[in-house]
């Protein structure tokens, strides 16, 4: 089920966001957590959004996850239908999380920031394919430092 709207969130630092590819469920006495997708694809091709909709899909199942809709935004708004249904849908009872393909696709950094709080407000986790990578200084590696 594919669900198209507009909305922004705020930078991700949620204590619930899991950002590594670890199974979630292999080792824990759980089973059918139910999760939903969010995509933020504003000029986006019809084919990316097919890969990117594959992705989370594929990743729910690596980790016995229950994808049960995917919220797709079409503009970078703060308030959009799709987020604002993925918050409502968030209120069932029983849903683990969302997952994105990286934490860009909740919008730019003061809209993802409140997203993300809005997120964790209830109760849910961030799950995130792929981490965005630390930037780092020309020239040098994560260990080194001035001198």
């Amino acid at each position: 089920m594919l669900i198209a709207a507009t909305l922004e969130v705020p930078p991700l630092s949620s204590r619930w966001m899991v950002t590594s590819m670890e199974p979630l469920t292999e080792h824990r006495g759980v089973s059918d957590l139910i999760v939903y997708g969010f995509l933020q694809l504003v000029r986006t091709s019809a084919a990316r959004q097919e890969a990117l909709t594959a992705s989370l899909s594929e990743y729910c199942r690596q980790h016995e996850l229950l994808l049960s809709g995917v919220f797709i935004e079409r503009s970078a708004y703060i308030t959009s239908a799709a987020f604002t249904g993925l918050l409502d849908a968030l209120a069932l009872p029983g849903i683990y999380g969302v997952v994105l393909p990286a934490a860009s696709h909740l919008g730019r950094k003061a809209i993802a920031a409140e997203r993300e709080r809005r997120i964790d407000a209830a109760g849910a986790r961030l799950l995130l394919i792929r981490r965005t990578p630390t930037p780092r200084l020309a020239g040098r590696s994560p260990s080194s430092s001035p001198t």
